[in-house]
């Protein structure tokens, strides 16, 4: 509740923000997850398993590409527009108000970087609920923000468990927004309890993506498909999970989905 209140009274001069200055605060704030890459590299390796090199290369490097990308898109995007220099009708956008984020195990500092980086730009304040397995990511996080500057009550960590704390969120009053990454049985209750305050609703839950593989397709794609299906130890929400291969093909793919998936190592983060 402490938290609530801090985003709400917060919220009233953050959204009143230039987009000026909230980019200089994602640049800072840029700069500081670059001098703290291997850092939060290290921690996501230890809380949830990613052998370094991955947590690394795909883990670390996703939460940079993200704040890179919603950088520039801020600086080209137009909070208002005209339809036509005859027309006094015109698009205003405006930010949502206090956004409740909760975020998995599997991907933390991805997800982080997805829901807290738009929410800075868009002129939102912010309740974060990181994973309570893997917490460590969100931590280092927030002294970065801190450290950048961002004006107190803008952003706020709250940890614990989905059931307790996750299900305060998502039906507290003064919460306007919840975006919530993780699996379709707490998506279904999330958007049970918001509805109790009309609050919008973004889930991203678990999937069951698909490979479509014809005779005609690219000579790799059975060995790309199970080698992107294994990838972070299967434990995405968009693994292409089934492979549907054309009749004429099927003797190969299974020889050569068995080949790759043998070549796969297992072992100690």
């Amino acid at each position: 509740d402490a938290a609530v209140k801090a985003a709400k009274e917060a919220f009233v001069k953050w959204k009143e923000t230039s987009k000026e200055e909230r980019i200089n605060l994602l640049e800072k704030l840029l700069k500081i997850y670059k001098k703290r890459f291997n850092e939060l590299a290290e921690a996501q390796s230890m809380e949830m398993g990613a052998p370094i090199d991955y947590a690394i290369s795909a883990q670390t490097a996703s939460g940079q590409s993200h704040l890179e990308d919603f950088i520039l898109r801020l600086k080209n995007f137009k909070f208002e527009e005209h339809f036509d220099s005859k027309s006094n009708n015109h698009i205003s956008y405006e930010p949502i108000g206090v956004c409740g984020l909760i975020t998995p195990w599997n991907w933390p500092i991805n997800q982080i970087a997805l829901k807290v980086v738009p929410a800075f730009a868009t002129g939102c304040t912010m309740i974060l609920k990181p994973s309570e397995i893997a917490p460590i990511a969100a931590m280092i996080f927030t002294e970065m923000i801190d450290e950048a500057g961002f004006p107190s009550g803008v952003f706020n960590l709250v940890n614990g468990d989905g059931a307790g704390v996750g299900t305060h969120i998502s039906g507290h009053p003064d919460i306007d927004m919840i975006s919530f990454t993780g699996s379709t049985r707490a998506g279904k209750l999330i958007s049970k309890n918001a509805a109790n305050t009309i609050k919008r609703v973004c889930l991203e839950l678990g999937g069951k993506g698909g490979n479509i593989v014809f005779a005609d397709s690219y000579p790799n794609a059975i060995r790309d498909g199970i080698r992107n299906v294994m990838g972070n130890s299967g434990q995405s929400c968009d693994a292409p999970t089934r492979m549907l291969v054309e009749k004429s093909i099927y003797g190969r793919a299974i020889k050569e989905a068995a080949d790759e998936a043998n070549k796969i190592k297992v072992d100690i983060a």
